[in-house]
């Protein structure tokens, strides 16, 4: 018989009380999603490619194509606690890769098509990868960093147009997709259980270089009570996120939630986010739920008479990454005949912690929601464990103890780990506060990470790249408010002596980011400073950078750009 999670729906209080983690001691993930259903002939994966093509799997497709890459992958020496690197958008190849990798025991890491040579290099080679699937934009950079990852043996291209079994040309040193594929499209699913290690995330650096966060197996259904609160109980129907397929919040807050309950996934790969196409998609597709950023939702809060001009199913929309702001929720009720949009709360080492069910209790506006059931969440004093009085700041903590979206280990630094522990809670690193009523409050981050778009960016890995321009001195990146992203990334540059700082400038160090890291975190404003603001020991105090901008410095060429403010 089919196993799925279940909450006791009759009440929060009662979820809380009743929930327990009961998964089978043989757990494996491919499993789960792809062969424990009644009808595996079910639709699993719509596909809608931006020149119209469209593509269909079912559950079992998924499964046969999932075994013949796990086949052709052990062929070339995959296997149990090998790592196998993701760099795709939302393309069948990018789920079959991640199946794959969980069925012969190896473990999958999704990089974002996003990154550049430095931040594609440093992950690679940090993970250990041996094998990396990925785009045909992105071959060549794999190519090019692949030298210097002493573990990575293959480069596997998927191809265009949407045929996993289309074996087009493909640059030297690479192997296509389709003829990784083996022949033999039956598999025997490895040995593992909850804790078997499944899948390396990688943070955004924002204390120093990116760590690798390693899961186990366990890690996606423990994402399951919250999928089943933020979409309101109900989780049948087709889902839909247009967040980047490498980032946790897409995978984890709805594609692999969905195949755990046996409900289709629209993949629907694009260069940037439109939101006219989102509704034609989610009209066509008769998509139900969907997680959709802040930021898209406020691009999607520009299209007129939404819910007239597409024919929508729209029931639920869960968001996070960065906070909801009160006019989102305003302009669900109105425009989209009040679809619940419910915020969530999470981080790449404990995701979905805390989230929103109107069902069960009413949002406060600001609140993330209360702890969801089978996560014990408490605001600590970090340096001892103890909980702080209700409404008092302090860290916001989870119970490591039996919790399987509580991450294993920071990967090659166990000293990491052992930082972010106290007591037996693992430290978020954010603080916050928690109400007489139980709902959690986000207050700041205490390690300056900036969320910009959805996207956390860690401005330490920046200020690495900016260095290296032979014009730059020092360097400072915060994160600014922003009406649309939340946040964007703004660079405080010192120039080296000599230098003036100008539109030509700003220019080069704008793409020398786009370049190295990844589109998403060059610093869209740049302001140059005679002198930047640092601690005895010499380190940027991005407190005194922020307050900067709130006094209104200019990010102009000349005048005051070009002081200290």
């Amino acid at each position: 018989m089919p196993w799925h999670l279940t909450l006791d729906e009759s009440s929060y209080e009662a979820a809380r009380e009743s929930f327990s983690w009961d998964l089978p001691p043989d757990y494996n993930l491919a499993h789960d999603f792809l062969r424990k259903h009644e009808d595996t002939r079910k639709p699993a994966l719509h596909m809608a490619y931006p020149d119209g093509n469209r593509e269909h799997f079912s559950f079992a497709a998924l499964d046969r194509l999932s075994n013949r890459l796990a086949n052709g992958l052990a062929e070339r020496g995959v296997g149990r606690g090998d790592r196998v690197a993701v760099v795709l958008s939302q393309r069948p190849e990018n789920a079959l890769t991640h199946l794959a990798c969980w069925k012969l025991g190896a473990i999958s890491i999704p990089l974002s098509v996003l990154f550049g040579e430095e931040g594609l290099r440093y992950r690679l080679d940090d993970g250990g990868a041996e094998v990396v699937v990925t785009a045909p934009d992105r071959t060549a950079t794999v190519l090019d960093v692949a030298p210097e990852c002493e573990a990575l043996e293959h480069v596997v291209e998927a191809t265009e147009g949407g045929d996993v079994d289309d074996a087009g040309e493909v640059p030297d040193g690479a192997v296509a997709f389709a003829d990784v594929l083996a022949d033999d499209d039956t598999f025997d699913i490895v040995e593992t259980d909850p804790e078997t290690p499944a899948i390396i995330i990688y943070t955004s650096g924002s204390t120093g270089p990116p760590k690798g966060v390693l899961h186990g197996h366990g890690v996606w259904v423990g994402h399951c009570p919250a999928f089943s609160m933020y979409f309101e109980h109900d989780v049948t129907g087709v889902h839909w996120t247009p967040a980047d397929w490498a980032w946790i919040g897409a995978l984890g807050d709805l594609v692999f939630p969905a195949w755990h309950y046996g409900q289709p996934v629209l993949g629907a790969p694009s260069k940037k986010f439109d939101p006219q196409r989102a509704f034609r998609l989610m009209g066509e597709f008769d998509v139900t739920n969907a997680f959709v950023p802040p930021t898209a939702i406020r691009m999607m809060m520009n299209v007129e008479d939404p819910a007239d001009a597409y024919d929508l199913s729209l029931r639920a929309i869960c968001s996070g990454g960065e906070p909801l702001t009160p006019e989102i929720l305003d302009w669900a009720d109105e425009e989209l005949a009040g679809t619940a949009v419910n915020e969530l709360y999470g981080q790449t080492e404990a995701n979905l912690l805390v989230t929103n069910c109107r069902q069960w209790f009413p949002a406060r506006a600001g609140s993330m929601g209360k702890p969801v059931p089978g996560h014990e969440v408490g605001v600590i004093d970090p340096e001892t464990g103890e909980a702080v009085p209700v409404g008092e700041e302090g860290e916001i903590a989870v119970r490591r103890e039996g919790d399987p979206v509580v991450f294993r280990e920071y990967w090659n630094q166990p000293e990491k780990t052992a930082d972010a522990t106290v007591s037996g809670w693992h430290r978020t690193g954010d603080l916050g506060y928690r109400d007489e009523d139980g709902y959690v409050w986000f207050k700041s981050r205490d390690d300056d990470v900036i969320i910009t778009a959805g996207y956390r960016v860690g401005p330490g890995e920046v200020e690495s790249v900016l260095l290296e321009h032979p014009d730059v001195e020092q360097v400072g990146v915060v994160g600014v408010p922003d009406e649309t992203r939340g946040e964007v990334i703004k660079a405080f540059v010192q120039p080296v002596a000599g230098v003036r700082g100008d539109a030509a400038l700003r220019e080069e160090l704008q793409d020398l980011v786009r370049e190295r890291l990844a589109k998403h975190e060059y610093p869209r404003r740049i302001q140059f400073v005679e002198e930047l603001p640092t601690t005895t020991t010499g380190k940027i105090q991005r407190r005194v950078l922020r307050e900067w901008e709130t006094d209104g410095g200019s990010d102009g060429d000349g005048g005051p750009a070009n002081q200290s403010p």
